[in-house]
């Protein structure tokens, strides 16, 4: 069978592509190796309509809806390579199963590199966050830590003293000049420079001079890159933005090959729920658009 798209990632930005295309009645297969980013999170916030629902719960429901509509193929796999061209795209799973298509949407999502500091990663999405907006509120004006990883994390620091008291570590990561000790201070940010040994509980900070400082969260900006390789096995070319790297798209989300195109978060900055709905939505309508015109 050849499907007039083939959809690899389906998580939200994909399923959101694929049903502006289910509702124009195009024949559409999702691959989804079922891992998605924010599996690590018991709530989803500021995605109207969703606000407070676990994650998984909207990406069910999300799936739930797809299949009602008859031209869509919904398969659990990971897609491993792309090859062809404009009309004639191939790709090819894990289990060996080549696919036909005569457009292909990459809507892989990303991996975090966390930081290497003990104990992050068991917290991760729990009591250490990378986005304000989706998990700043639920900490309830308490105090807030912010971990650097780079000189992007200073917009962090900037940013987090509206949700609480916060204590910006630098933790070797950045070197802060003068100018950003006083933008730290005019925003009553406390610097800590001692190196983080390990983090614990909900959230605790041990110091490698001996201190242990508890806060009511903690945020850190990982650096990101698209979960699968896929797209440039088809020759898709990537950028490098100050969250990481991502895949190169028009504002049309087409890629640097006619006819492949990449959505969310693997495609777009910066990142959260909401806003890649909103960008899987505008890759299926100009997808749409180029098997018309």
């Amino acid at each position: 069978m050849q499907y007039d798209v083939i959809v690899v990632g389906g998580s939200y930005s994909g399923m959101a592509a694929a049903l502006q295309l289910l509702r124009a009645r195009r024949k559409v297969l999702i691959l989804d190796a079922g891992v998605r980013r924010n599996r690590f999170a018991s709530h989803s916030h500021g995605f109207l309509t969703q606000d407070g629902i676990n994650p998984a719960v909207i990406a069910q429901t999300a799936r739930a809806q797809l299949l009602a509509y008859p031209t869509l193929t919904f398969k659990e796999t990971q897609a491993i390579s792309a090859s062809g061209t404009l009309d004639a795209f191939e790709v090819t799973d894990k289990e060996g199963s080549v696919h036909k298509g005569r457009r292909v949407l990459f809507a892989t999502g990303v991996a975090d590199q966390l930081p290497e500091i003990e104990g992050l990663p068991e917290l991760w999405g729990q009591h250490v966050f990378h986005c304000p907006y989706c998990h700043g509120y639920e900490l309830d004006q308490g105090r807030i830590a912010v971990i650097a990883t780079g000189p992007n994390s200073l917009h962090q620091g900037l940013m987090l003293p509206e949700w609480g008291p916060t204590t910006f570590f630098t933790n070797r990561a950045i070197d802060l000049d003068d100018q950003m000790r006083r933008d730290l201070a005019a925003r009553n940010v406390t610097i800590e420079e001692a190196p983080i040994l390990q983090l614990s509980g909900g959230l605790e900070i041990q110091l490698d001079d001996g201190r242990t400082l508890s806060f009511a969260g903690g945020f850190t900006a990982p650096r990101c890159a698209p979960s699968s390789r896929i797209a440039e096995t088809l020759g898709c070319e990537t950028e490098v933005t100050p969250f990481g790297e991502q895949i190169r798209t028009s504002a049309g989300k087409e890629t640097t090959i006619a006819g492949a195109f990449a959505c969310g978060d693997a495609a777009k900055v910066p990142h959260s729920v909401s806003l890649a709905v909103a960008d899987g939505a505008w890759a299926g309508a100009n997808i749409h658009r180029t098997l018309i015109f």
